[in-house]
């Protein structure tokens, strides 16, 4: 799993796309990712990953977890349910 950190790290600094907000929200659902053993996938909930990151605004949130989807850093599958946490995917083989 180290390896995926180191990964997303070396892409991100190349990827003008990305923001501190971006790469401060991939850093807390990898801390997530390693809270529940590294399981892939492993569920998140808004609220737990916006303290984690410091995200005050809802919409900020969802704009970087999709961009983080959409570049292929991760796969989201939301939820839509406030109790039931949204799916993160960590990408097997090569990213998008």
């Amino acid at each position: 799993m180290i390896n995926q950190l180191t990964g997303f790290f070396n892409r991100a600094a190349k990827d003008n796309r990305l923001s501190s907000t971006h790469i401060s929200l991939f850093a807390a659902m990898y801390q997530c990712c390693q809270k529940r053993a590294f399981a892939n996938p492993f569920q998140i909930t808004r609220k737990e990953l916006m303290k984690l990151c410091k995200i005050a605004s809802t919409a900020t949130y969802h704009k970087c977890i999709k961009d983080l989807d959409e570049y292929g850093y991760i796969h989201y599958q939301p939820s839509y349910h406030p109790k039931i946490g949204s799916l993160i995917y960590w990408p097997t083989g090569q990213s998008k």
